[in-house]
Protein backbone atom coordinates (compact mmCIF):
# COMPACT_ATOMS: atom_id res chain seq x y z
CA UNK A 1 0.00 0.00 0.00
CA UNK A 2 1.09 3.43 -0.83
CA UNK A 3 0.47 6.58 1.63
CA UNK A 4 -1.33 9.10 0.11
CA UNK A 5 -0.03 12.32 0.25
CA UNK A 6 -2.57 15.19 0.82
CA UNK A 7 -1.04 19.36 -0.06
CA UNK A 8 -2.33 21.04 3.29
CA UNK A 9 -4.12 23.72 2.08
CA UNK A 10 -2.19 23.47 -1.23
CA UNK A 11 1.94 23.74 -1.41
CA UNK A 12 1.58 25.68 1.66
CA UNK A 13 4.98 26.20 2.73
CA UNK A 14 5.95 27.71 -0.66
CA UNK A 15 2.60 29.33 -1.58
CA UNK A 16 0.27 31.25 0.46
CA UNK A 17 -2.12 28.50 1.72
CA UNK A 18 -6.04 28.26 0.39
CA UNK A 19 -5.09 29.84 -2.45
CA UNK A 20 -4.81 28.68 -6.59
CA UNK A 21 -1.62 29.57 -6.46
CA UNK A 22 -0.88 27.01 -3.66
CA UNK A 23 -3.44 24.51 -5.04
CA UNK A 24 -2.22 24.57 -8.88
CA UNK A 25 1.64 24.20 -7.64
CA UNK A 26 0.51 21.36 -5.73
CA UNK A 27 -0.80 20.05 -8.40
CA UNK A 28 2.73 20.76 -10.42
CA UNK A 29 4.62 18.83 -7.88
CA UNK A 30 2.25 15.71 -8.12
CA UNK A 31 0.65 15.67 -4.98
CA UNK A 32 -2.10 12.81 -4.94
CA UNK A 33 -4.95 15.40 -3.36
CA UNK A 34 -5.56 18.18 -2.18
CA UNK A 35 -6.85 19.82 1.63
CA UNK A 36 -8.45 22.59 2.40
CA UNK A 37 -11.04 24.61 4.35
CA UNK A 38 -14.23 25.69 4.20
CA UNK A 39 -16.20 28.23 5.90
CA UNK A 40 -19.42 30.08 4.95
CA UNK A 41 -19.84 33.91 4.24
CA UNK A 42 -22.34 36.69 5.23
CA UNK A 43 -24.49 35.61 2.56
CA UNK A 44 -23.77 32.18 2.84
CA UNK A 45 -21.47 31.50 0.24
CA UNK A 46 -18.72 28.68 0.85
CA UNK A 47 -15.29 30.34 1.02
CA UNK A 48 -11.59 28.73 1.28
CA UNK A 49 -9.76 30.24 4.24
CA UNK A 50 -8.61 28.44 7.09
CA UNK A 51 -9.09 31.40 10.21
CA UNK A 52 -12.22 32.55 11.47
CA UNK A 53 -11.19 36.49 10.98
CA UNK A 54 -9.25 37.49 8.28
CA UNK A 55 -6.08 39.05 9.71
CA UNK A 56 -3.62 36.79 9.29
CA UNK A 57 -4.05 35.28 6.09
CA UNK A 58 -5.92 38.73 4.22
CA UNK A 59 -5.39 42.34 4.24
CA UNK A 60 -8.70 42.42 5.72
CA UNK A 61 -9.85 42.58 9.70
CA UNK A 62 -12.84 41.10 11.56
CA UNK A 63 -14.87 37.60 10.83
CA UNK A 64 -15.40 35.84 7.36
CA UNK A 65 -18.67 35.49 8.76
CA UNK A 66 -19.20 39.20 8.89
CA UNK A 67 -18.35 40.20 5.14
CA UNK A 68 -20.25 38.94 1.94
CA UNK A 69 -18.62 36.83 -0.61
CA UNK A 70 -18.64 39.81 -2.59
CA UNK A 71 -16.48 41.89 -0.24
CA UNK A 72 -14.42 39.42 0.39
CA UNK A 73 -13.07 38.90 -2.64
CA UNK A 74 -11.71 42.76 -3.12
CA UNK A 75 -9.37 41.52 -0.43
CA UNK A 76 -5.75 40.66 -1.03
CA UNK A 77 -4.81 36.75 -0.54
CA UNK A 78 -0.99 36.82 -1.05
CA UNK A 79 1.04 39.39 -0.28
CA UNK A 80 1.17 38.75 3.33
CA UNK A 81 2.98 35.58 2.14
CA UNK A 82 5.10 37.45 -0.50
CA UNK A 83 4.94 40.39 -2.42
CA UNK A 84 5.35 37.75 -5.36
CA UNK A 85 1.67 36.60 -4.39
CA UNK A 86 0.27 40.03 -4.27
CA UNK A 87 -3.29 40.05 -5.90
CA UNK A 88 -4.11 36.55 -4.92
CA UNK A 89 -7.58 36.21 -4.22
CA UNK A 90 -9.66 34.66 -1.61
CA UNK A 91 -11.26 31.43 -3.56
CA UNK A 92 -15.13 30.32 -3.47
CA UNK A 93 -15.47 26.54 -2.90
CA UNK A 94 -16.87 26.40 -6.66
CA UNK A 95 -14.79 28.34 -8.40
CA UNK A 96 -12.16 25.80 -6.72
CA UNK A 97 -14.15 22.41 -7.27
CA UNK A 98 -14.46 23.46 -10.99
CA UNK A 99 -10.87 23.57 -11.06
CA UNK A 100 -10.87 20.30 -9.33
CA UNK A 101 -13.24 18.70 -11.44
CA UNK A 102 -10.85 19.17 -14.54
CA UNK A 103 -8.39 17.40 -12.64
CA UNK A 104 -7.28 13.65 -11.12
CA UNK A 105 -7.12 15.34 -7.67
CA UNK A 106 -8.10 14.07 -4.95
CA UNK A 107 -9.69 16.25 -2.17
CA UNK A 108 -9.89 16.91 1.63
CA UNK A 109 -12.88 19.61 2.73
CA UNK A 110 -12.24 20.43 6.03
CA UNK A 111 -15.62 22.04 7.48
CA UNK A 112 -14.24 24.94 9.73
CA UNK A 113 -17.34 24.46 11.90
CA UNK A 114 -15.67 23.61 15.90
CA UNK A 115 -15.42 27.42 16.73
CA UNK A 116 -18.35 28.72 14.54
CA UNK A 117 -20.97 26.48 13.82
CA UNK A 118 -22.19 27.38 10.66
CA UNK A 119 -25.58 26.71 9.94
CA UNK A 120 -26.42 24.79 6.81
CA UNK A 121 -22.87 24.64 5.86
CA UNK A 122 -22.64 20.68 5.16
CA UNK A 123 -26.21 20.71 2.76
CA UNK A 124 -23.93 24.05 0.71
CA UNK A 125 -21.25 22.01 0.43
CA UNK A 126 -23.20 18.53 -0.84
CA UNK A 127 -24.73 20.62 -3.39
CA UNK A 128 -21.62 21.87 -5.00
CA UNK A 129 -19.66 18.29 -4.70
CA UNK A 130 -22.48 16.72 -6.21
CA UNK A 131 -22.72 19.06 -8.81
CA UNK A 132 -19.40 19.03 -9.91
CA UNK A 133 -19.05 15.15 -10.08
CA UNK A 134 -15.97 15.11 -7.63
CA UNK A 135 -18.08 13.17 -4.48
CA UNK A 136 -16.21 10.08 -5.30
CA UNK A 137 -12.81 11.69 -4.77
CA UNK A 138 -13.82 13.33 -1.74
CA UNK A 139 -13.70 13.06 2.18
CA UNK A 140 -15.39 15.69 3.95
CA UNK A 141 -13.56 16.01 7.96
CA UNK A 142 -14.26 17.98 10.94
CA UNK A 143 -13.28 18.91 14.22
CA UNK A 144 -17.03 19.42 15.45
CA UNK A 145 -18.38 15.43 15.35
CA UNK A 146 -22.13 16.97 15.12
CA UNK A 147 -20.87 18.14 11.54
CA UNK A 148 -19.74 15.12 10.70
CA UNK A 149 -23.22 12.92 11.84
CA UNK A 150 -25.07 15.53 10.07
CA UNK A 151 -23.44 15.64 6.73
CA UNK A 152 -23.56 11.20 7.23
CA UNK A 153 -27.74 12.03 8.01
CA UNK A 154 -27.54 14.05 4.17
CA UNK A 155 -24.98 11.42 2.25
CA UNK A 156 -23.86 8.06 3.14
CA UNK A 157 -21.65 7.79 -0.02
CA UNK A 158 -19.22 10.26 1.01
CA UNK A 159 -16.28 9.52 3.15
CA UNK A 160 -16.78 11.04 6.27
CA UNK A 161 -13.66 11.52 8.93
CA UNK A 162 -12.91 12.43 12.31
CA UNK A 163 -10.68 14.74 13.10
CA UNK A 164 -8.73 15.01 16.51
CA UNK A 165 -5.97 16.31 18.14
CA UNK A 166 -5.78 13.79 21.22
CA UNK A 167 -6.02 9.99 21.28
CA UNK A 168 -9.62 8.76 21.10
CA UNK A 169 -10.38 6.80 24.40
CA UNK A 170 -12.57 4.67 22.68
CA UNK A 171 -12.24 4.56 18.67
CA UNK A 172 -15.08 2.21 18.38
CA UNK A 173 -17.25 4.35 20.73
CA UNK A 174 -16.28 7.52 18.58
CA UNK A 175 -16.70 6.07 15.03
CA UNK A 176 -20.09 4.76 16.07
CA UNK A 177 -21.33 8.11 17.80
CA UNK A 178 -20.23 9.89 14.52
CA UNK A 179 -21.23 7.85 11.61
CA UNK A 180 -16.96 8.50 10.41
CA UNK A 181 -15.45 6.72 7.98
CA UNK A 182 -11.76 7.54 8.98
CA UNK A 183 -9.74 9.00 11.76
CA UNK A 184 -7.36 12.10 10.85
CA UNK A 185 -5.16 13.24 13.75
CA UNK A 186 -2.57 14.93 15.03
CA UNK A 187 1.10 13.22 14.27
CA UNK A 188 1.55 13.45 18.19
CA UNK A 189 -1.61 11.34 19.01
CA UNK A 190 -0.45 8.31 16.62
CA UNK A 191 0.35 5.10 17.98
CA UNK A 192 0.49 1.67 16.87
CA UNK A 193 -2.06 0.29 18.79
CA UNK A 194 -4.21 3.04 17.79
CA UNK A 195 -3.15 2.24 14.10
CA UNK A 196 -3.81 -1.63 15.02
CA UNK A 197 -7.12 -1.14 16.19
CA UNK A 198 -7.90 1.65 13.43
CA UNK A 199 -7.53 -1.34 10.76
CA UNK A 200 -8.96 -3.89 12.82
CA UNK A 201 -12.33 -1.93 12.34
CA UNK A 202 -11.69 -1.23 8.38
CA UNK A 203 -11.00 2.60 9.26
CA UNK A 204 -8.54 4.53 7.18
CA UNK A 205 -6.07 6.86 9.57
CA UNK A 206 -4.27 9.99 8.62
CA UNK A 207 -2.23 12.36 10.06
CA UNK A 208 -1.61 15.97 10.34
CA UNK A 209 0.67 17.87 9.56
CA UNK A 210 3.89 16.45 8.69
CA UNK A 211 6.81 18.58 6.72
CA UNK A 212 9.90 16.68 8.57
CA UNK A 213 11.61 13.88 6.80
CA UNK A 214 12.44 11.65 10.34
CA UNK A 215 8.24 12.08 10.57
CA UNK A 216 7.25 11.66 6.51
CA UNK A 217 9.68 8.20 6.86
CA UNK A 218 7.59 7.10 10.07
CA UNK A 219 4.02 7.54 8.45
CA UNK A 220 5.80 5.36 5.05
CA UNK A 221 7.02 3.04 7.92
CA UNK A 222 3.41 3.01 9.69
CA UNK A 223 1.80 2.21 6.15
CA UNK A 224 -0.73 4.86 7.30
CA UNK A 225 -3.50 5.95 4.26
CA UNK A 226 -2.38 9.16 4.05
CA UNK A 227 -0.45 12.39 5.23
CA UNK A 228 -1.22 15.83 5.18
CA UNK A 229 2.10 18.66 4.44
CA UNK A 230 2.38 21.68 3.57
CA UNK A 231 5.30 20.62 1.10
CA UNK A 232 4.24 17.85 -1.37
CA UNK A 233 7.49 18.02 -3.65
CA UNK A 234 9.32 17.00 -0.36
CA UNK A 235 6.93 14.04 0.98
CA UNK A 236 6.77 12.84 -2.68
CA UNK A 237 10.86 12.63 -2.58
CA UNK A 238 10.67 10.58 0.57
CA UNK A 239 7.66 7.94 -0.29
CA UNK A 240 9.82 7.23 -3.44
CA UNK A 241 13.18 6.78 -1.21
CA UNK A 242 11.31 4.97 1.21
CA UNK A 243 9.46 2.49 -1.29
CA UNK A 244 12.85 1.97 -3.42
CA UNK A 245 14.43 0.43 0.40
CA UNK A 246 11.66 -1.66 0.81
CA UNK A 247 11.35 -3.03 -2.70
CA UNK A 248 10.33 -6.60 -2.20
Amino acid sequence: MQTFIFAHRGASKLAPENTMAAFTLAQKMGADGIETDVQLTKDQVPVLIHDETLHRTTNGTGYVKDYTFEELKKLDAGKWFSEKYAGEKLLGLEEFLEWVSSTSLSLNIELKNNIIDYKDIEDKVLELITHYGVAERTIISSFNPNSIKRFKRLSKEIECACLTSRRPKDLKILIKETKANALHINYNALSKGLIKEAKRLHLPVRTYTINRPSRLMRAYKLMLDGIFTDVPHSAIEYRELYLHKHKR
